[in-house]
């Protein structure tokens, strides 16, 4: 079978400042909940990842994808856990990609992120593991800001849904392979999209093609930086938050001479955990804009759909 890969539509495309987020200054917690706000979407610096971990993961992941096909393939078709290529879940839709995507939770044993195991050396699984630890706390941390900044009770209602040893987080890395000439028009690397979790944290190296999309449609570059971490707003926590935070769209774009890695972890709730507005945020419950809805309901839903459809919707009043 011949996956055809097609060209970026056109559109508008603008630059904004990304919002900043220091976690050593005092008033993060408020700058969070703005970009949250305003945004959906923010850098962080100053995050306490040690930069040898960050090297070691860059360069191991490296030596995976520049294996051969063959043994790459050892390591999937996934499932959505594995090694996959070009294609990007079940509904048909492609990019110039190849990924592992890998449960984060020991309690939730997968038997394609053993398989993944299987084909990488002790010393990146050593590294994988740690950096799963490391975001695990960041995602964690950030959660907890927005708890203290919003007054959400009870005490860790959000953070605590990342924490539980139930929690269904995962890890993806993404690998954008260099091209020997540069394309006319732009390609599709990862098409458009929102994230369902609670949040989801980035870190990729110094190569750009990642873009987000403003309320107005207007797609807007951001410009990489392999020492600091990005953090996107998920369905769920749009959807605990009564939209008053917003699950932003974005999508990755290739037209580049060189490779570009990024590793993204998914910070998920329980599979059992009801997602609705936070009561102390929404009193009235004819106020809440989405029905009540569990994780695992939304999870199963998603892989139904295409990438870019609007998940939401159903669950919409």
């Amino acid at each position: 079978m011949v996956v055809v890969l097609q060209p970026v539509p056109k559109c508008k495309t603008s630059s904004v400042l990304i919002p900043v987020v220091d976690f050593a200054d005092p008033t993060s917690k408020t700058q969070i909940v703005k970009a949250c706000e305003e945004l959906g979407f923010f850098k962080v610096v100053n995050h306490g990842v040690r930069p040898d971990l960050l090297t070691k993961m860059e360069e191991e992941a490296t030596k995976f994808f520049a294996l051969s096909q063959s043994l790459k393939d050892k390591a999937g078709p996934a499932d959505p856990f594995g090694y996959g290529s070009k294609r990007i879940g079940l509904k048909g839709d492609v990019g110039c990609v190849e990924y592992i995507l890998l449960n984060a939770n020991n309690h939730l044993s997968s038997t394609k992120s053993t398989a993944v195991f299987r084909q990488i050396p002790a010393i990146f699984r050593e590294a994988v593991e740690e950096y799963m630890e490391e975001m695990k706390g960041m995602s964690s941390k950030v959660l907890e800001m927005v708890e203290e900044a919003l007054g959400i009770e009870p005490k860790e209602k959000l953070s605590r849904l990342v924490k539980v040893k139930e929690s269904d987080s995962c890890f993806r890395m993404n690998y954008y392979k260099e091209k020997e000439e540069t394309q006319a028009k732009e390609e599709i690397g990862f098409g458009e999209h929102t994230d369902p979790q609670l949040i989801s944290v980035l870190r990729s190296n110094d190569t750009g093609g990642l873009q987000i999309c403003l309320k107005d449609g207007t797609w807007v570059p951001v410009p990489p930086d392999h020492s600091s971490f990005f953090v996107f707003v998920g369905d769920t926590l749009q959807v605990m938050t009564n939209g008053r935070f917003k699950s932003v769209k974005h999508r990755v774009l290739t037209n580049i001479k060189r490779s570009r890695l990024s590793m993204i972890y998914f910070a998920g709730p329980p599979l059992a955990e009801k997602i609705a507005p936070l009561a102390c945020l929404v009193p009235k419950q004819e106020d809440y804009l989405y029905k009540e809805l569990t994780w695992s309901q939304y999870k199963s839903y998603g892989y139904k759909t295409k990438l870019g459809d609007y998940r939401l919707g159903l669950f919409e009043k």
